[in-house]
């Protein structure tokens, strides 16, 4: 399938601020007016393009980061653009065990998961984690050399041990705080979705997580904007 309409979903503007540049977007003051959140369009190689991020909290003037805010903006940019496709686009963690490296840019694999909610019963234990199935990336994987992991999401930037070890049990490779929220409201609305990550702290560093992504963004998200670019090239061909 050819995709012509494109959204990139993003939680921060410091992650999506080089990808609007590269690409030069425009700002859209029609999403969503009156919300926090945000987005850009333009046009790549016969693509129709959207990037959308959640936005600024109105009392702190901080990225609004996590779940909610991700849910309402894939919610309004799915009903905005009707996307063929959508592209969560972000920063992550990683595990050096696994080869992982600070830059590194992982597409997601198999499926996307919440790796910190617990409900022990029958049926919901399954519902609560979501297991929400992913675009099949492994093909652009190989052509442009990116890794590839489960995606595992929390609404926390530290990792205690519970998560730590519902995260290795469910094979995730990649932690970070929206993925499955925007791949929930995609299966709501039936548009497939893939996530492209880049790798700004290690957990199993032992330096402190919030040091080590203060550290990286800015590669981080150089890589990510060159991401973007080969993924959409991919798409575009």
């Amino acid at each position: 399938m050819k995709f012509e309409n494109i959204t990139i979903v993003v939680a921060m503007e410091a992650e999506a601020r080089p990808v609007i540049e590269e690409l030069k977007l425009k700002e859209d003051l029609s999403y969503c007016p009156g919300m926090p959140m945000r987005g850009w369009i333009g046009q790549y190689r016969g693509i129709k393009l959207s990037l959308v991020i959640n936005g600024k909290d109105p009392e702190t003037n901080l990225d609004l980061i996590g779940t909610q805010a991700a849910t309402l903006a894939t919610d309004y940019a799915i009903k905005h653009y009707s996307p063929q496709l959508i592209v969560n686009m972000g920063t992550a963690g990683a595990f050096g065990e696994n080869g992982s490296q600070i830059g590194d840019v992982y597409l997601s694999r198999d499926y996307v998961v919440f790796h910190d909610r617990r409900v022990p019963i029958t049926g919901w234990d399954k519902q609560s984690i979501g297991y929400f199935k992913v675009w099949d990336a492994e093909e652009l994987a190989l052509k442009e050399n990116f890794k590839t992991g489960i995606v595992t999401t929390s609404n926390s930037l530290d990792m205690p041990p519970i998560d730590e070890e519902n995260i290795r049990n469910l094979g995730g490779e990649i932690k970070e705080m929206e993925a499955a929220a925007v791949a929930w409201v995609a299966r709501l609305h039936s548009t497939p979705l893939f996530c492209v990550k880049a790798v700004t702290d290690l957990v199993d560093s032992g330096i402190p997580t919030e040091e080590e992504f203060r550290k990286n963004l800015n590669l981080a998200t150089s890589n990510l904007k060159d991401a973007i670019v080969k993924v959409l090239n991919y798409l575009a061909d």
